[in-house]
């Protein structure tokens, strides 16, 4: 049977840490899916279509990674893509203890997942999407933590911002 994995996020924006963890998947299963979530609750700086596209532009070249928008429960949509293994990136222990937690809760909901927990390379360790964010409002430079396509967006919505 087919490895298929989802890697769940908002990625707001996209960086380069996630890129890292998503070419990494892509060795390792048969098939990726990145799952966008809607998040609204979050105010995110780019729409849902703003970062699906973003996403897809920077995992082109990756066969077996798929792009995909989500608003729903995660256990539900790992049900409707047939997928049972879900994967999570993990940079410090704060958030190896809290995606502990939620894993907790996802086995208990679908006994039949598998999480895995993968660490970025060592220079994205410490590269956050809320950092990005945060750089991009106060107008500074975070085209050494994205990838091109997203260092431009993210320029993009400076510019828009100031005018």
């Amino acid at each position: 049977m087919p490895q298929k994995a989802v890697f769940p996020g908002t990625f707001d924006p996209l960086t380069c840490g996630h890129l890292d963890l998503i070419n990494r998947a892509a060795a390792l299963f048969d098939e990726v899916i990145l799952a966008v979530a809607a998040s609204p609750g979050k105010r995110p700086l780019f729409s849902l279509d703003e970062r699906i596209q973003l996403a897809q532009q920077a995992c082109q070249s990756l066969s077996n990674v798929s792009i995909t928008g989500f608003s729903n429960l995660l256990i539900d949509f790992m049900k409707e893509q047939n997928a049972t293994i879900l994967l999570r990136g993990i940079r410090t222990g704060s958030d190896f203890e809290y995606e502990s937690q939620l894993a907790a809760m996802y086995r208990r909901m679908m006994p039949e997942m598998e999480i895995i927990f993968l660490p970025p390379a060592e220079q994205y360790a410490f590269v956050s999407s809320t950092l990005v964010r945060e750089i991009a409002l106060h107008g500074g430079d975070a085209s050494q933590f994205v990838t091109d396509n997203v260092a431009e967006a993210i320029r993009h919505k400076q510019l828009l911002n100031r005018a």
